[in-house]
């Protein structure tokens, strides 16, 4: 939710101040000069505003990539010990 938040706010930083130089005849005929301005404006607020919401959406992201490492590693364990656990079966089967 946060991360969607922040991509809507970003995107708003961008479109509202390019909407409002389009609207100025200038703009309307350098369209492009009119994109760069926004692209400048929307990083700028970004990088103002959007600060605190930028670190919980990255610690969000770093605490589900960690769990997802942690879950992994918890299935590769659980698949050694099967897979000695097997071995030491087939070993005590063999021995009979």
């Amino acid at each position: 939710m946060k991360f969607a938040l922040y991509a809507v706010a970003r995107i708003a930083f961008f479109v509202v101040p390019l909407g409002i130089m389009m609207l100025f005849p200038v703009f309307q005929q350098l369209w492009w000069l009119a994109v760069v301005f926004a692209a400048l404006i929307g990083l700028s607020l970004s990088i103002l505003v959007l600060r605190k919401p930028l670190d919980d959406v990255t610690s969000g992201m770093a605490a589900r990539r960690e769990a997802r490492i942690e879950r992994t590693r918890g299935e590769r364990e659980r698949a050694e010990e099967d897979a000695a656990e097997d071995a030491a079966n087939d070993a005590a089967r063999a021995s009979e």
